[in-house]
């Protein structure tokens, strides 16, 4: 442990990791602290934190007097960093996929309009794809692109690349973007794509995301079945802004993982 982070933090996200990875399978034992003390070369102190934290996390349980056990528990994804999709489910050690559902021109409704910043009737791209973590069905994402930067992914592979790769090889680089987090009921497109009941609550992120002149080249909007996502955000004390960890009614501007 060489990390400049409180000691009992480092335990904890080496624990995090190893439940996230597999390493730690949903029903194990957790070790026992003397066990993990053993292997971590600490006290008691730091490793009970670290195992209070996961508790209250519902990554692990049991009651007084016997073993906790490893929860099976929805992948975090982290707000803090621009990570694609698929580099953050690599990261878990899981398999990403996608599919396209639609790639298609049509003309800007007033909402969109007002969103890309853009004439309404203007031409805009719709991208729409079923994201898939370990070939299952995670989150349903639509995309809106003003058709100048759009125009660029109707040809692309995206059942095997990501949009914001060919963005990127085009020119198009997102730099910001700002997020609004919120719950759904599922409408008969995410019923049929992500295999639930119709109104069957969804994890909602919107997002707008601008390019390095504050121009905004994307709106979207991800539907996440909640047993597959949960959603994290670290802030500093410094800048004055809260720590949280939260699934609905936020707006965040950071950098998000996406295409």
């Amino acid at each position: 442990m060489t990390d400049s982070s409180p000691l009992h933090a480092q335990l904890y996200a080496e624990m995090v990791h190893r439940i996230r990875t597999g390493v730690w399978q949903p029903g194990d034992r957790v070790p026992s602290e003397k066990s993990l003390v053993a292997e971590f070369g600490t006290s008691r102190g730091p490793v009970r934190q670290a195992l209070a934290a996961l508790r209250a996390e519902g990554m692990i349980s049991g009651r007084r007097g016997a073993p906790p056990r490893v929860q099976r528990t929805a992948p975090a994804q982290s707000f803090d960093t621009f990570m694609s999709f698929t580099e953050w489910a690599r990261e878990l050690g899981l398999t990403p996929g996608q599919r396209v559902i639609e790639a298609s021109r049509r003309p800007a409704t007033e909402d969109i309009a007002r969103e890309l910043q853009i004439e309404p009737e203007t031409p805009v791209v719709e991208i729409i794809r079923l994201r898939l973590l370990d070939e299952k069905p995670a989150m349903l994402e639509r995309s809106l692109f003003p058709y100048e930067i759009g125009r660029h992914l109707i040809t692309a592979d995206l059942d095997g690349g990501s949009i914001y790769q060919t963005l990127s090889r085009a020119g198009v680089i997102p730099v910001r973007a700002r997020h609004v987090i919120d719950a759904v009921g599922a409408h008969p497109l995410e019923v049929e794509q992500l295999r639930v009941g119709p109104g069957e609550p969804l994890l909602r992120v919107r997002r707008l995301a601008y390019n390095e002149f504050g121009t905004v080249i994307e709106t979207a909007d991800d539907r996440y079945l909640p047993s597959m996502a949960t959603f994290v955000v670290e802030n500093s004390a410094e800048h004055r802004t809260p720590f949280a960890r939260q699934a609905g009614g936020s707006s965040v501007d950071l950098f998000e993982r996406s295409a």
